[in-house]
């Protein structure tokens, strides 16, 4: 080991040790307990090429066309909030994966489980906004099941959702595809959604309305696609936030990343929640953000297009890819010091997605 990664270790902070022999809330947080679940439970158990590769979704080929399909589950508590609710998540979440892999988002499907005595009319509302979300995105909900289970044993509703979308075939995005000298380039603001739901769960009041910031990402993607097709790797932080995101890219790709703090827009009420319920808001999740790692010829005309579209107005770019230490991710902060970027240790905020 060099000399530099050892004092690098030196510097990092251990974290409690999660027990081996139950399942914790932290193992759903999209940080280092829920990696541990999939290389340790879920690799093993179902290994083959395509889940190996760990992208937001799995792209198949089935004839001459590139299938991309993903799966998703929804367990947000409260089941509405500013911004949104389960319904119109469930469909952002499900669009936003196939988006991820530049994929044209095409057919969900939309399986509810249902706690006994949760009120028809709450039910209601969850489909028509699924279904508004689902028209407003151009897919159809074309398949689905429902279960009811025990009052007590369901807490309101669950819902599981699957995607599939079709792949352009110039298109090659990967985790594991970023280069030392790539420019790191984040959409806008990020901890919106997952501090209006805390808000909205804890009674916390602020002068202005915290929303999420939920919303279908696919045609922003098309906008960056258009600038160019050499774009590395998109990803959405949501569990885990902005950290886990990076630190996913870094480690699939062998190697470091460094991001600007300064450079990363936070709004004022999103950083205050932050300070006063001691979180990080690059561990919050987002779920209407995406991060990309676009080639530096292109990166600012692809930050240009996506100004140009609603979803993108405060992109820009945060940050950059060098060889260095594999898997570090790293920020020089407004002090003009550097602190290492994490994983996400435990959860911050369960019950967000």
């Amino acid at each position: 080991m060099s000399d530099s990664a050892s004092t690098l270790d030196r510097f990092s902070c251990p974290v409690p040790l999660a027990p081996k022999s139950q399942i914790v809330l932290g193992h759903g947080s999209g940080g280092k307990l829920s990696a541990e679940l999939i290389r340790d439970v879920f690799l093993p158990a179902f290994a083959n090429p395509v889940l190996g590769r760990l992208e937001d979704q799995a792209t198949l080929e089935i004839g001459n066309s590139r299938i991309a399909f993903t799966t998703d589950s929804f367990v947000v508590n409260p089941l509405f909030f500013p911004g949104g609710d389960i319904g119109s998540l469930a469909v952002h979440g499900t669009v936003n994966d196939l988006a991820m892999g530049g994929a044209k988002p095409l057919f969900l499907s939309a399986a509810f489980i249902l706690e006994e005595g949760l009120p028809a009319e709450t039910l209601s509302r969850v489909v028509q906004s699924m279904s508004r979300a689902a028209h407003a995105a151009g897919v159809q909900i074309v398949t689905g099941d429902t279960k009811v289970v025990e009052r007590g044993k369901g807490d309101g509703m669950f819902i599981n959702t699957t995607g599939i979308g079709l792949v352009p075939g110039v298109l090659n995005l990967s985790a594991a595809n970023a280069r030392p000298g790539d420019c790191v380039i984040l959409s806008g603001f990020i901890g919106d959604h997952g501090i209006a739901i805390m808000a909205q769960r804890e009674g916390l009041e602020f002068e202005v309305t915290l929303e999420s910031d939920s919303a279908a990402l696919h045609t922003l993607v098309d906008a960056m696609i258009e600038v160019t097709p050499e774009i590395r790797c998109l990803r959405d932080p949501t569990r885990g936030g902005v950290s886990s995101s990076l630190n996913e890219i870094a480690a699939q790709s062998g190697v470091s990343i460094q991001v600007r703090e300064s450079d990363i827009p936070i709004r004022d009420e999103v950083r205050g929640a932050c300070e006063m319920l001691g979180l990080d808001p690059l561990y919050v999740a987002n779920e209407g953000k995406l991060l990309a790692i676009v080639p530096p010829r292109h990166a600012a005309a692809v930050v240009d297009a996506m100004r140009r579209h609603p979803l993108g107005a405060g992109a820009g770019i945060i940050g950059t890819v060098s060889e260095g230490r594999a898997g570090l991710v790293t920020m020089k902060t407004a002090f003009g010091t550097t602190r290492i970027i994490d994983m996400l240790a435990g959860d911050q905020l369960p019950r967000i997605c």
